[in-house]
């Protein structure tokens, strides 16, 4: 068991791991090599015959992170050490002692809750709607994991600053029902939740149980220490019972799932609760360039509350890289092309797709930017979410629109009244409802009405049969799950990730933070600061951030960029994307009139105004169109529309910066047909 040197280790790193038995906090700031630490730690007790490895248990957050280190200490020489997750590890111990704690009663677990929560929520009078019955047990999982029952849910949900998606006796009555269903005659239905609670319950409480178990396992490492609920540290107590044998890593300053009942305070306090604790910060960053973890730095450190005390502040150990790249677009259409230019431009230079990643803070964001790298060939997956046309509701409102495309109607029907009413028939509000589950579903909804509009300003003459077959096309084209590609995927779901080349997107007011925490409050703003903090460090060398003024193109431009970046954006580098665009006309070039329909916006001149286009030019502009949509298999308009021909037409440009200041044009467009449009337009000059 000699496979590994401490010599591989940085100063603190090895403080660290050498430390005696005893309480160790080991504080580790985002690419500190943390798990390489606790695996030479447990190498070292082993080695040194402190402990046996088969009475170390060490407790990790994912199956990933539990096999990397069982792998890692395997190839260090150390066999038999139980690397699990808390689920597993529970379930295990909870298989080996429940005739002692239940004696002849049986135990089935309940892997769905969905099922039994809409049964209780039935028997109590309460909505089935999915998205509520989503949302209610997220509530009642919250609920469990902070020690929280049902008769005091809802004295308890004010003091935690929740929303809950019913009323809170409401919530309290389904959660109620919820745990008499569990238990049948003869077999008791439980969650995971349960398992945690009547493990820790039967270790205290049954007679000879807490002795056996604290036999078997002398040493425990319990991973991201930031994440722990209170049903989980209630756990870690049973486990440990007096002794203090106990190694802990975390990051408070990433701490971003409180809204799972996580708490930091577990972390905060170690100290506190075991005075004769050894500490340990590792502050020095292999992961980042240090002008990477500099912009993490500056961003965590206007951080406030008891988190911010930790003051951890990463070093970069690698070579200088090039600074992170700030950008300011028009609208998220804009936003997506660019990013989508960017990235091809980044796997044509030799980075790797799957080394790449563009980052949003919920699962709604990803449609623009599925279209936008479809649209450019690019090759992504979609990770943390399904894939914005696999979304139930995404397919419900696809159905709907094809019943009503197949009606006698469809051809009198204008395309986003038809779609705003089937969304409106589906439960979509004008207004953002509350609820994670209905928020999501909401949002997912706009985005893909936000879709359809785009399309018709795009196309005036499309109909609701051309919506039908455009959604089809665009959700047959789309990229197959688990690919090696660009990854698309929220923050939360980054977690514990990096790559090579980062893409932070929809970093503005209302996004991040979220409507839903500014309207919480300080405590959950600063939780979506630190998420903030998490997608910063999941880059390893190039790092792009940017917002967007307006949701879609020719919407206001209202939006601000997020607050987490005041005092840190280089202004002046801030809006260069959007330089080489000119203003578009609001007014006719001819009459001076307001310019008011998509196709007058995009000629710069009202229909009914003389035109200046060479009949010859269009009509050849037109058959270039027609041949490259035979090539390409799309649809005519797909490639431009006969406004933003005619625009070209009119304009001739020749620079970049000239036909990007033709609305239809966008960067991904310029790349493929730029050369194309200047050999015909050459012919007319």
């Amino acid at each position: 068991m000699d496979n590994f040197s401490l010599d591989d280790l940085d100063p603190d790193q090895r403080v660290a791991a050498t430390a005696p038995r005893g309480p160790v906090c080991i504080l580790a700031g985002a690419g500190t090599g943390k798990t390489r630490t606790i695996t030479y730690r447990i190498a070292h007790l082993i080695n040194t015959g402190a402990v046996s490895p088969q009475r170390v248990l060490a407790v990790t957050f994912t199956k990933r992170a539990a096999g990397e280190m069982r792998d890692r200490l395997a190839h260090m020489g150390i066999p038999r050490v139980q690397a699990r997750t808390f689920h597993s590890a529970a379930m295990r111990q909870l298989a080996y002692f429940w005739p002692r704690f239940a004696g002849d009663l049986q135990y089935q677990l309940l892997d769905k809750r969905l099922p039994l929560v809409a049964q209780a929520a039935r028997a109590v009078g309460v909505s089935t709607a999915k998205e509520t019955l989503v949302d209610l047990t997220g509530e009642i999982e919250w609920a469990k994991a902070t020690l929280i029952s049902p008769d005091n849910y809802a004295e308890q949900m004010e003091n935690f600053h929740r929303t809950p998606p019913v009323s809170a006796k409401e919530v309290g009555q389904v959660y109620a029902k919820y745990e008499e269903l569990k238990f049948r005659p003869g077999v008791a239905l439980l969650d995971f939740d349960d398992v945690i609670n009547h493990l820790a319950t039967g270790i205290g409480k049954v007679p000879g149980v807490a002795d056996e178990f604290r036999q078997q396992y002398r040493t425990f490492v319990i991973d991201e220490y930031q994440d722990v609920t209170p049903a989980q540290q209630r756990l870690v107590r049973a486990w440990l019972g007096e002794r203090d044998d106990l190694t802990i890593v975390g990051d408070a300053n990433q701490t971003i799932y409180s809204f799972t009942g996580a708490s930091p305070s577990f972390l905060l306090d170690f100290t506190r609760d075991y005075p004769n604790a050894v500490t340990v910060r590792l502050q020095r960053d292999y992961r980042s360039t240090p002008q990477i973890t500099d912009l993490a730095n500056a961003v965590i450190g206007q951080a406030k509350g008891r988190i911010a005390g930790t003051k951890l502040k990463l070093q970069g150990m690698k070579p200088a890289g090039q600074p992170p790249q700030f950008a300011t677009y028009e609208c998220e259409p804009d936003e997506a092309h660019d990013v989508a230019r960017r990235i091809k431009r980044l796997i044509e230079t030799g980075t790797a797709p799957s080394e790449i990643a563009v980052l949003y803070r919920i699962n709604a964001q990803s449609a623009v930017f599925e279209e936008a790298l479809s649209e450019a060939g690019i090759v992504y997956q979609v990770r943390g979410g399904e894939g914005f046309f696999l979304r139930p509701e995404i397919r419900q409102a696809m159905s709907g629109l094809t019943r009503l495309a197949s009606t006698g109607r469809a051809e009198e029907l204008d395309p986003v009244d038809a779609v705003t009413e089937v969304l409106r028939r589906q439960g979509m509000t004008q207004n953002e409802p509350e609820g994670q589950g209905a928020r999501e579903r909401w949002q997912m909804q706009n985005a893909f009405l936000s879709l359809v509009k785009d399309l018709v300003r795009t196309d005036s003459t499309l109909t609701l049969n051309g919506i039908v077959q455009e959604m089809a096309r665009r959700k047959d084209a789309k990229q197959p799950p688990n690919v090696n590609g660009v990854t698309l995927a929220s923050l939360h779901s980054a977690k514990g990730l990096e790559w090579d080349a980062v893409f932070l997107t929809g970093l503005q007011e209302g996004s991040l933070p979220i409507k839903q925490a500014l309207k919480e409050g300080e405590r959950q703003i600063e939780e979506e600061r630190r998420l903030f903090y998490v997608g910063i460090t999941r880059a390893r060398r190039f790092l792009h951030m940017s917002w967007s003024k307006a949701r879609s193109e020719g919407g206001r431009a209202t939006r601000k960029r997020t607050r987490f970046l005041d005092g840190i954006v280089p202004e002046e580098k801030a809006d260069k994307p959007t330089q080489h665009k000119m203003e578009r006309r609001s007014r006719c070039r001819v009459c001076g009139r307001p310019l008011t329909t998509p196709e007058e916006k995009v000629l710069g001149h009202c229909t009914t105004c003389p035109e200046d286009t060479d009949q010859a030019l269009f009509a050849a502009l037109r058959a270039w169109r027609a041949a490259e949509a035979k090539d390409r298999g799309k649809p005519a308009y797909m490639i431009f529309t006969d406004a933003t021909l005619m625009a070209i037409a009119e304009a001739m440009p020749s620079t970049d910066a000239e036909f990007l200041a033709i609305p239809g044009v966008g960067p991904v467009k310029l790349d493929k047909f730029a050369d194309d449009l200047r050999d015909v337009l050459e012919e007319y000059r």
